[in-house]
């Protein structure tokens, strides 16, 4: 098999926001180079520089308030759709025993 083929076979690997997490904090740190922290985690250094950048552009986020409706959703309508539910859920419940089922 070709060197090629076996680049196109091989499949993309996923890591976790965790994992990408730790390599970015260990970059950030500058104890090891690129090289070195490439060797240890298993990455590309290059995908390394990428993550440890994404960490230092989204770290402010970490301070922001979290908004308490998102994506237009409101919670309220929700909380009064469950318990809808739940009481549609019980009525069914005790009628099936009356029957029997």
């Amino acid at each position: 098999m070709t060197k090629l083929v076996a680049i196109m076979k091989a499949k993309r690997r996923k890591f976790s926001a965790g994992f990408k997490a730790k390599v970015a904090i260990e970059a950030l740190k500058e104890r090891e180079s690129l090289a070195e922290l490439s060797k240890r985690f298993g990455v590309h250094p290059n995908i390394i520089s990428k993550w440890k950048q994404e960490f230092i552009e989204h770290s402010s986020e970490v301070f922001e308030k979290k908004k308490e409706v998102e994506d237009g959703v409101d919670l309220e309508k929700l909380y009064t759709k469950i318990g809808e539910l739940e009481m549609e859920n019980d009525f069914l419940k005790k009628n099936l025993k009356k029957v029997g089922l």
